[in-house]
């Protein structure tokens, strides 16, 4: 199954990802993490891996990204995918796509086209889960990037910004008919209420409350190995949701 996690910036999307991918690997699957987000250069650090070579220098790099995209064709294994290009640790493989360096060197649009095209072409196993972290809001849509994954999970946290693009994802979910749910993140029992009280209730999967053992972790940089219950409840939805895929597929 390819999940999609996407939300606002700043509402906890790596954070998710991160501790989602490592209960899904305790659960004896192989995880391959995306990192679709040009913006971010510390999801490694969180996972506990040294950062890997950006997946665009694989095709030439992001000048001729556009062009080179076209020529990937057919279906892909994850074991297809160039070792060198991965980082690894247990059950958990890391992809980065590729980040912005420089000043004036153009906008993330190439690295969007390839998140598109390999979520297209990757076909995951039996006890595979691919798990997407995407950049903030919601312009990947506007690349298609959606189009190839089985799942849409949004992060909500404390913030009417949050509440109505968690909305408009919803919207754009069923334009390309992918299930969307929602994850309340960083919240306390006043805040967990007043969004209960603001979303479709039926979408949210999991509540996740403010955690210091996790703020202090993202603030050090260092690995995120804290286990929490909402976490667990994303995971079984998502087993759920796959199983309901197998059925449909025989």
């Amino acid at each position: 199954m390819k999940v999609l996690v996407c939300g606002k910036g700043g509402c906890g999307k790596s954070t998710i990802v991160v501790l989602l991918s490592k209960e899904m690997a305790e659960r004896k699957n192989k995880v391959l993490v995306i990192d679709s987000d040009e913006s971010n250069t510390g999801l490694h650090l969180r996972l506990g891996m040294t950062k890997p070579e950006d997946f665009m220098n694989y095709f030439g790099g992001k000048k001729i990204l556009f062009e080179r995209t076209k020529e990937i064709t057919g279906k892909w294994k994850l074991d297809d995918l160039p070792k060198e290009y991965l980082s690894e640790k247990g059950n958990i493989q890391l992809l980065s796509m590729g980040k912005i360096y420089e000043f004036g060197e153009g906008c993330a649009c190439p690295i969007n086209v390839l998140s598109s095209r390999m979520l297209e072409i990757l076909d995951v196993g039996e006890k595979e889960f691919l798990i997407v972290d995407t950049d903030a809001g919601i312009e990947h849509f506007g690349r298609g990037v959606e189009k190839g994954v089985d799942l849409l999970v949004v992060i909500i946290d404390p913030s009417r910004d949050s509440i109505l693009l968690a909305q408009k994802i919803s919207d754009l979910g069923k334009q390309v008919n992918k299930p969307t749910y929602y994850v309340l993140n960083r919240v306390n029992r006043e805040t967990e209420k007043l969004l209960l009280d603001s979303v479709d209730k039926e979408k949210v999967i999991a509540i996740i409350y403010e955690n210091k053992d996790v703020f202090m972790s993202c603030l050090s940089g260092n690995e995120l190995t804290i286990s929490l219950e909402g976490i667990k409840e994303i995971a079984d939805r998502i087993e759920s949701e796959k199983r309901k895929l197998v059925v449909k597929s025989i």
